[in-house]
């Protein structure tokens, strides 16, 4: 399945946390990394009081469950010693399912198309990037919520 995977850091070198996140995803079974964004940096969505953020997409190609899936991202912000300590706050890595193929999704713990995509400019930019013509599920045409989405503040940090 082709799989886009949004990353993002503001904590313990964020440059260095994309990497080895986007190396970690490599060491997923069944999962191999096809293509990754360039890195961006933006202003924190949730409490300004914390760093800006590194961002970038990926995509994966994996045989992995959604469900499963979900459960190595997040065994992965673990190794790299992420900490939830308040909603949208700092963090090392944060690592989250944007698209899974066509599948929809909507249940406790998983939501699918990430409900987030089209309102973070973060998100859109780096992944209209590397898939210039994805059609995204419920959503639509990514030119679309590309041009709906001003860049607030986004900025290119390192040209892929």
């Amino acid at each position: 399945m082709q799989v886009y995977i949004g990353l993002g850091s503001n904590l313990a070198e964020p440059v260095k946390q994309i990497n080895w996140a986007i190396d970690a995803l490599n060491t997923l079974a069944d999962t191999a990394v096809i293509k990754q964004s360039s890195l961006y940096s933006s202003p924190p969505m949730g409490p300004q009081d914390q760093p800006d953020y590194v961002n970038a997409v990926v995509l994966i190609d994996t045989e992995l469950s959604p469900h499963l899936l979900l459960d190595g991202l997040q065994a992965i912000e673990q190794q790299q010693g992420r900490v939830r300590k308040r909603h949208w706050g700092e963090r090392t890595i944060d690592l989250d399912i944007l698209i899974y193929d066509d599948v929809v999704i909507d249940d406790q713990r998983l939501q699918l198309p990430h409900p987030g995509i089209a309102d973070r400019s973060f998100v859109l930019y780096p992944l209209a990037e590397i898939a210039p013509d994805i059609d995204i599920p419920i959503l639509g045409d990514i030119r679309q919520l590309v041009e709906n989405c001003p860049p607030a503040g986004i900025h290119l940090l390192e040209k892929n």
